[in-house]
């Protein structure tokens, strides 16, 4: 797909997003209104995904698809095995369940129609995953999630500085009770290195509570939508979050397990572009 960086001439003033980059592209518009949908356009700096927006003389539009991963096929590696679980460390751009997902991946790899994946991380989203090896297995992790006794870190890299060192958001989600507790290992004025534990489990929690406050994990396309990004955060292909580690009680013996995952490398070169550790 065509990128572009550019500004809204006098005479394209008025335009509708839509048309405009169908215009400027040379392309059609069912094709510009795919790179809407994937939110991959930005006006001044923000992402923008309304086709009815209208473009201004003198907006700076840009066009940055990244380079999203498509990882199915891709190699899981796994980071803890025992006779009931593996705990993998799963790739980028690869859904955790349903059609060609890790989960599948592995019922195939494995000849073994009895693998689920215990809990789920976005698609985008890398790191520790808990896989059960048995349907038996499963109900026993499902029940330690259920009473919160799996320990669970993440790092991600959040838009602008943030201020506080150790803090922690607790803003409801869905009419529930959400509370992320953070601590900053790097802060630049661009971007900020965070460590996150998660005392709740909401949906998308650390997603939205950073976007609530302003800071969008670097390259979320769902909710990164609040502030306006330099250049080099237009370019994050997909989002930087990835769970590292991950402690639990084997749920069927009670020995302790714990996992890490190493930060892959283009969260790794993320830090690098933003001057990060």
């Amino acid at each position: 797909m065509q990128s572009l960086d550019t500004t809204v001439r006098r005479g394209e003033d008025g335009m509708r997003l839509l048309d405009f980059l169908a215009a400027r592209l040379q392309t059609s518009r069912k094709k510009a209104k795919r790179l809407l949908d994937e939110r991959c356009v930005f006006v001044n700096g923000r992402r923008t995904w309304m086709a009815r927006h209208v473009v201004r003389a003198g907006h700076g539009v840009t066009v940055a698809t990244g380079d999203r991963p498509a990882a199915p096929g891709a190699d899981i590696p796994v980071v803890y095995e025992d006779e009931d679980y593996w705990i993998v460390n799963k790739p980028a751009g690869l859904l955790s369940t349903g059609d060609g997902s890790l989960e599948e991946q592995l019922r195939a790899e494995h000849g073994n129609a009895g693998v689920s994946v215990v809990h789920r991380l976005d698609r985008d989203t890398t790191g520790c995953l808990l896989v059960a090896r048995s349907e038996a297995a499963r109900r026993r992790a499902v029940e330690l999630f259920r009473r919160r006794e799996v320990s669970k870190t993440y790092h991600a890299i959040v838009a602008g500085r943030l201020r506080s060192d150790a803090s922690a958001l607790q803003r409801p989600l869905d009419g529930r009770r959400a509370v992320t507790l953070y601590r900053i290992l790097d802060a630049g004025e661009e971007a900020t290195h965070v460590q996150i534990k998660l005392v709740t489990g909401r949906t998308h929690q650390i997603r939205r509570h950073f976007h609530a406050v302003h800071h969008p994990v670097l390259g979320d396309r769902q909710y990164g939508t609040r502030v306006r990004l330099s250049r080099k955060g237009i370019r994050i292909g997909r989002q930087m979050l990835h769970a590292s580690d991950m402690a639990l009680h084997h749920p069927g013996g009670g020995a302790a397990i714990r996992a890490r995952a190493p930060l892959p490398r283009d969260f790794r070169q993320c830090l690098r572009t933003f001057g990060l550790s």
